[in-house]
């Protein structure tokens, strides 16, 4: 497991733990350390080794987002290099993405939970879109990732107050899919990545999140002909078989790895 830029990973058995490890800022992203964490999903994306990827933080926060110095000292006169694809990047790798939000997650923090396919989060845990705030506004996509998980009005609630909320808040605004002792929250997630690295198609699940990402907000019918599409494809491909023959069998699926 190495550390480079506050950002550290392993893997195991098909499932990729990415952990934010800061301590000295508590976890707080700095610019290279938003870079380290868009380059290190890549790179897991492009192993076939990997099927799944837990996101969670070091020490009793996730993220508390960015550090604030960045933001303290002069600001260059052409803006600040934003790191957008980078701290957006769960939500474009082919692979599924959960965040184990174990502690503090707030404004650039909260983000990167929000663009997780899937959210667990430890008991009490505190989280806050801040930027209102801060005097900022709603950043690197948030106003867009927000309404579709909660819903326009509590979005507009938690955006424009900025108050802060609880693990179990989060679960009642469909923010979170589950919520677990704090001790237990990583052996959690990385149970339910287990289950997805061994049971469903990495393929399919690369597919879904595509669909996900394009069909939002077009038409239903073009979303169901698109589908048709896609699943008259997916029967030129061994997984379609392989599903199949692994329930008729009673045994777990052999997928082949994706992409190939």
């Amino acid at each position: 497991m190495t550390l480079e830029d506050g950002v550290r990973y392993s893997v195991a058995e098909g499932v990729a733990t990415v952990t934010f490890d800061r301590p000295d800022r508590n976890n707080a992203m700095n610019l290279a350390m938003e870079r380290r964490y868009g380059e290190v999903l890549r790179a897991l994306e492009a192993d076939t080794g990997v099927r799944a990827i837990v996101v969670t933080g070091a020490g009793k926060a996730f993220c508390p987002g960015a550090d604030l110095d960045v933001l303290a000292g002069e600001i260059p006169a052409g803006g600040i290099d934003f790191q957008v694809e980078h701290v957006q990047s769960a939500a474009f790798v082919g692979k599924p993405v959960i965040a184990a939000v174990n502690g503090g997650c707030a404004g650039l923090g909260f983000v990167i939970a929000c663009t997780a396919d899937i959210r667990f989060a430890a008991a009490g845990a505190k989280f806050t879109t801040a930027f209102a705030r801060r005097g900022l506004i709603a950043e690197y996509g948030i106003a867009q990732l927000l309404p579709a998980l909660v819903g326009r009005g509590r979005a507009m609630d938690l955006l424009l107050s900025g108050r802060t909320f609880t693990a179990e808040d989060a679960l009642a605004y469909g923010l979170v899919q589950e919520v677990h002792p704090a001790e237990e929250l990583l052996g959690a997630a990385l149970a339910y990545a287990t289950e997805l690295a061994t049971y469903s198609a990495p393929r399919s699940m690369a597919v879904m999140k595509r669909q996900i990402l394009d069909e939002a907000a077009i038409p239903l019918a073009e979303s169901g002909d698109r589908a048709a599409e896609l699943m008259n494809e997916s029967f030129r491909h061994p997984e379609s078989k392989e599903g199949v023959l692994s329930w008729l069998e009673r045994r777990p699926p052999r997928f082949p790895p994706y992409p190939a």
